[in-house]
């Protein structure tokens, strides 16, 4: 009786191996699957995105500098998609990528070039909003300007989004005022008077001083958009952006450079 009891439990043993077996097998395959799906989804925007930094050449400042960033975001985006070992830092490699074609298209727009078609939204770029008009701050001994079209006192371009979990709006500036924050991780202490003098009461902007000083999320603004009707929020969620550096992702490449952090 005792034999038969001990080879049923061996096997109720063997069963329950054999299903746990079973299910990480299955498990394995679908992330290995999602994987694939995930790469060559971000290698088809990648090479749309080389094709254009490869054939387009600048005619002007703005275009000239919005084409280096685009080659940048490549650079970044092939690195990355080589790296790649879960769908999530894929997904992350296509949106360095997205950003790139972003930046194309500003070239393009400041060539008196057809823009082409629609890009995907970015992660937070909806809810940062979009530059409307012309403003011009002095800040620290300098002046920045902010403008929705290029011109020789506005050649930075940024297409909107978050930066070390602030966000910065859509549009052209004088100096790339939010890159201290993109290689540090980290905002100065101006930033958040830069930013108040910059966009206060400026339409289109999808946050006020106080939100960016208190580093709200897309979460923050997509609940507040809810609410209002046509208050300056443009819906969209954030899937963490090509920035996110926490739990093993990694995203938009290190830009180096001083540009007179805060």
């Amino acid at each position: 009786m005792e034999g038969a009891l001990l080879v049923l439990l061996l096997l109720v043993v063997a069963a329950i191996g054999a299903g746990v077996y079973a299910t990480a097998k299955a498990s394995n395959k679908r992330r290995a699957a999602s994987l694939d799906d995930a790469k060559a989804d971000a290698r088809r925007v990648i090479e749309r995105l080389g094709g254009q930094v490869f054939a387009l050449s600048g005619t002007d400042n703005a275009s000239k500098q919005a084409l280096a960033d685009a080659s940048e975001r490549y650079t970044a985006a092939s690195s990355q998609i080589d790296q790649a070992a879960t769908a999530r830092q894929a997904e992350l490699a296509k949106e360095s990528a997205m950003e790139g074609l972003y930046y194309v298209r500003a070239a393009r727009i400041a060539m008196d070039m057809d823009p082409g078609p629609e890009l995907e939204s970015l992660s937070g770029q909806r809810t940062a909003g979009t530059v409307t008009e012309d403003r011009r701050v002095q800040f620290e001994g300098r002046e920045i300007e902010a403008s929705p079209v290029p011109s020789q006192r506005t050649p930075n371009y940024y297409p909107g989004g978050r930066v070390a979990g602030r966000p910065v709006p859509a549009g052209w500036y004088s100096e790339p005022w939010w890159k201290p924050a993109l290689v540090a991780g980290a905002w100065g202490m101006g930033s958040v008077l830069l930013f108040s003098a910059m966009f206060s009461g400026m339409s289109g902007v999808g946050y006020d001083a106080q939100a960016f000083e208190n580093g709200y999320g897309d979460g923050y603004g997509d609940g507040l958009a809810a609410g209002q009707d046509g208050g300056g929020f443009d819906g969209g969620g954030d899937t963490g952006g090509g920035w996110d550096t926490g739990g093993g992702d990694w995203g938009g490449g290190d830009f180096g450079g001083d540009f007179g952090g805060f």
